[in-house]
């Protein structure tokens, strides 16, 4: 009925909490307030409170998130509350935005409704940081 077997026990190989061995994203919950700057070589999706600087491949933000700190990422989707400056390759700054500071980039998209107090600039380019202004085309329809 019951035997000792002759096999030796499987090693255990790590494994991350999803089960996955490979996680290609980081989740930070809504529940969750981290105080001290984030590194991550991975894709990061922030739904809670950040006060300090993130460094990351690709940050999603959502939108009942706050981050507090300067922002570094490949691409950057942005739709909570972003207290710093931000240098994305690609950033997406979406309605439900709210961001202060400096924004650094290479291809931008801003939705209407979202709001951006701060100077822009494109990377890699010599030309003082510029206030744009969105100006809404009355005659589209």
């Amino acid at each position: 009925m019951f035997s000792k077997s002759s096999k030796s026990p499987r090693p255990v190989s790590p494994m991350s909490a999803t089960g996955a061995k490979h996680t290609p994203f980081s989740l930070i919950g809504s529940d969750v307030t981290i105080t001290g700057n984030l590194a991550a070589s991975v894709d990061l999706h922030v739904d809670g409170v950040i006060e300090g600087d993130i460094s990351c491949a690709a940050l999603v933000q959502g939108p009942d998130s706050r981050i507090t700190g300067h922002v570094t990422a490949q691409s950057a989707r942005l739709a909570g509350l972003v207290d710093g400056s931000i240098a994305a390759g690609e950033l997406v700054v979406e309605s439900s935005a709210r961001i202060t500071g400096d924004v650094v980039y290479e291809r931008i998209t801003i939705e209407p409704g979202s709001r951006i107090e701060g100077r822009f600039r494109p990377k890699d380019s010599d030309a003082p940081a510029t206030e744009l202004k969105l100006i809404a085309n009355d005659s589209a329809g």
